[in-house]
């Protein structure tokens, strides 16, 4: 069994609700971002709804995200789908007026709507109609239909509740530790994930391919590169910041950084001028 969670000792050094967005402060100038809390019949589940919408825009634009280990429900009118946890960097381009309404899943929240391994979902997005037929379909319709953006959530929290989520203490042990490695900035290692879970590290990886969808090393990773992202944003030394966030050197940083946010560490701190 498991050994009990403890308690992160160290805050993340850096607190925004856009977290992973590549350069949120200039989204923020090109469309609003809401999010509400779950019901509780389905905070077990889920982080939280989110909404975000643009108007009249006078150019696309093209938001860049660096992806959490989550899962997401999406609705727009341009996909209707659910996205797995995504590797890579990825991109949404908005254009003209539009809404997103998405539902951001916990690590493991999402494996008692899908009755099976998370990973079966990695790296993919399947529509919301392929998995839930007729019932997704129309959901998506009813949500699609609805102005209001508070009354489109009700409608999600409608149908997810009506599938009848099961709480599983496996999915909370899950969603406790990839919190443990967002929150511990110097956890760079999977050693220390599985020393603190009290688990085996073949035990680990097979608890984060089942609950979360992916490995507890890219988990851990991920979460440096949002810290080294939005430290490098406020303009610290990058050859420091390698060195604490468990990187072989800088050159290991910038390849790592390049690849998930489509730029080089240079190229982003240039664009806090």
């Amino acid at each position: 069994m498991a050994a009990m969670m403890p308690r992160p000792t160290q805050a993340r050094l850096v607190e925004t609700r856009q977290r992973g967005w590549v350069d949120p402060y200039a989204g923020l100038e090109a469309f609003d971002f809401t999010r509400q809390a779950p019901p509780p019949g389905l905070a077990a589940f889920v982080d939280h709804f989110w909404v975000v919408t643009w108007t009249e825009l006078a150019e696309p634009y093209e938001q860049r995200i660096v992806s959490h280990p989550t899962v997401n429900l999406n609705i727009a009118s341009d996909h209707r789908r659910i996205a797995g946890v995504i590797k890579g960097g990825f991109s949404y381009t908005m254009r003209g007026s539009g809404r997103v309404l998405g539902v951001r899943f916990r690590p493991g929240g999402f494996r008692t709507f899908l009755g099976g391994p998370v990973s079966e979902l990695t790296g993919r997005f399947v529509e919301i109609s392929d998995m839930y037929g007729e019932a997704g379909a129309a959901l998506s319709e009813r949500v699609l239909a609805e102005p209001e953006a508070r009354a489109a959530i009700a409608r999600v929290e409608t149908f997810l509740l009506g599938l009848d989520p099961r709480e599983d203490p496996l999915a909370e042990e899950a969603a406790a530790l990839v919190a443990l490695a967002e929150a511990e900035v110097p956890m760079v290692r999977v050693e220390q994930l599985a020393a603190r879970s009290g688990r085996s590290m073949r035990s680990l990886q097979r608890l984060f391919r089942d609950y979360v969808g992916i490995g507890p090393k890219w988990v851990i990773r991920r979460f440096r590169l949002h810290e080294a992202a939005e430290r490098i944003y406020q303009g610290l030394d990058l050859a420091t910041l390698a060195a604490e966030l468990g990187y072989t050197d800088q050159a290991h940083l910038t390849r790592d950084f390049t690849a998930a946010v489509g730029m080089t560490p240079a190229a982003y701190a240039r664009r806090r001028s």
